[in-house]
């Protein structure tokens, strides 16, 4: 006869998920909260500044951000990396310098009702049948 864990009994951990876990504690230095308040699509570009030495991982984002400007969860997918860890070492990387958050500069875009008007227009164009609910 066989035993069954009971409901409460917990699942052991995967190797893969314990490697995972272990290897953001190491790239954050254990830390999960990031300094700056940064957002899943918060989009970061190079900084003026390049430090010299810099851990793998943050040496790949700064170089990545080199190549074009990229969202936080790109960065992530692309370095295979959780969320969070990226949060933080963007963080860092901004205090540093070496990373910044491009603020889009209000007179070059036109007014918000313009952006509103050619978003409108894109869409019917794409769902002509569309109606709003």
């Amino acid at each position: 006869m066989t035993s069954r864990p009971g409901p409460n009994a917990s699942a052991p951990t995967a190797p893969d998920e314990r490697d995972s876990i272990v290897r953001m504690y190491a790239v954050t230095d254990g830390r999960t909260r990031a300094r700056h308040r940064l957002s899943l699509h918060t989009v970061v570009g190079p900084g003026r500044r390049s430090p010299r030495e810099l851990a793998e991982e943050s040496s790949r984002i700064v170089g990545l951000c080199r190549q074009r400007r990229r969202p936080l969860v790109e960065l992530a997918g692309t370095l295979g990396l959780h969320v969070t860890a990226v949060t933080v070492l963007v963080s860092d990387l901004i205090d540093a310098g070496a990373l910044t958050v491009p603020v889009p500069d209000a007179c070059s875009g036109g007014s918000d009702l313009q952006k509103l008007q050619a978003l409108s227009a894109g869409l019917k164009r794409r769902w002509p049948n569309a109606k709003a609910g």
